[in-house]
């Protein structure tokens, strides 16, 4: 058995061409606009002949592979390795690894600390430090929408929403780039994130003990499965560290992702700004333009068939729900930017019994940090190229430079 990049090697379907072109490559992930397009007219799969693996992009193939669990799971992890053949780099993730019925019981865990009262209590609060940064951004009239307010809003709200008792930004914004950058290939990215771990992990996991978080939290709410006798210590831990690594990540490239759309677009800014109500809209919107998660792996646990291409057990797939949501098949001028649009069915935060569990939040604090906006910003603009941020799994921005007043 011959293993590619940590998963079973196998060779093209009958009727998928191969297609000679690196998905983790600097240029694609830092401009995946045309490979997204490409991939979804090449048909339902393509054959990537270098990683060993099939990539899909129209929306309701993707849509299919990513919400069946039963035939394409997650359990064997959702980067390039296979779990069931060679051992990841850390205990897989039980919430995002992991299959029902075991996945039933840890996100019964999660929705119980993360309920639609629990995030209800904390919306005057987002709303308040929302307000509150978006102030000192206009003192300061230029800012970087990434390291100045998209990673300073959830490194500051999240945190204390879970219980944490210390904080640090960088580390947790650079754990959160670790754990995407490790589900591609032993690429320059991968590298450089996994050097941080000897220095982020071990404080990220001291941070998320029991001991080390308050007794009103979130991560209190999931430390409360222990006693009910769900999860054990170690799992709650996880659970936690899980929460972590996804709710600042993903909410950090979505917030950075809004500016970047909102300061490209000014009659969407002028409308957001008429009717501050839109803020969820067009945090809505913003996560179906630009996919901050812009890929996922799944594994294909039988031999089955999709869109009249045979697929062979242990057959690794790459869920490129960029390409996805953006097919227009499924969205009317899918690269326009609407905050009006209809975006239910995007792919942005999952699907199926993997839809985020934290989306709640997540879209809590988008709409606060985007209505706090709309109510005070006058004028969003430019002020340089924005930079695209080169991520193994995400679509994100390392600088935004921009006008407010």
């Amino acid at each position: 058995m011959e293993l590619v990049h940590g998963h079973l090697s196998f060779g093209a379907p009958a009727g998928v061409r191969n297609w000679d072109l690196d998905p983790y490559s600097v240029e694609v992930q830092s401009d995946p606009a045309s490979f997204y397009a490409t991939l979804r007219e090449r048909g339902a799969f393509s054959y990537l002949p270098q990683y060993s693996m099939l990539a899909c992009g129209q929306y309701n193939v993707v849509r299919e592979v990513f919400s069946d669990h039963e035939r394409f799971v997650s359990s064997r992890g959702v980067g390039v390795q296979d779990f069931a053949l060679e051992d990841p780099w850390r205990p897989p993730s039980i919430i995002l690894e992991v299959d029902p019925p075991d996945h039933n019981r840890t996100r019964r865990v999660l929705m119980r600390a993360l309920s639609p009262k629990a995030v209800a209590d904390l919306r005057a609060y987002l709303l308040m430090e929302a307000r509150s940064l978006v102030a000192r951004m206009l003192e300061r009239g230029r800012i970087d929408g990434v390291a100045d307010l998209a990673e300073v809003y959830p490194t500051t709200v999240f945190p204390r929403a879970l219980g944490m008792k210390q904080s640090d930004a960088r580390k947790l914004v650079d754990y959160g780039s670790m754990v995407f950058n490790a589900l591609g290939p032993d690429n320059a990215q991968r590298r450089a994130a996994m050097a941080m771990g000897p220095e982020v992990v071990p404080w990220i996991t001291m941070q998320c003990d029991r001991a080390n978080l308050s007794l009103d939290g979130i991560g209190a709410a999931v430390y409360a499965g222990v006693d009910d006798g769900h999860v054990s210590e170690a799992e709650a831990g996880m659970l936690v560290r899980s929460l972590l690594s996804a709710g600042i990540d993903t909410t950090v490239t979505g917030i950075g992702n809004a500016l970047w759309a909102l300061s490209q677009n000014p009659a969407q800014f002028e409308l957001l700004k008429d009717d501050p109500a839109l803020a969820m809209a067009a945090f809505e919107e913003t996560l179906r333009l630009t996919s901050p998660v812009a890929a996922f792996c799944r594994t294909a646990c039988v031999d089955t068939v999709v869109a009249d291409v045979k697929i062979a057990e242990g057959s690794k797939i790459l869920c490129v729900l960029g390409a996805a949501n953006l097919d227009p098949t499924r969205w009317d001028a899918p690269e326009i930017y609407d905050i009006k649009r209809r975006t239910v069915g995007h792919l942005a935060l999952g699907a199926g019994v993997h839809m985020c569990v934290g989306q709640n939040i997540a879209r809590a604090e988008g709409q606060a940090i985007l209505m706090a906006i709309a109510e005070m910003v006058e004028k969003l603009e430019p002020n340089g190229e924005a930079v695209w941020r080169p991520n193994n799994a995400m679509h994100a921005l390392e600088r935004l430079p921009l006008r407010v007043r």
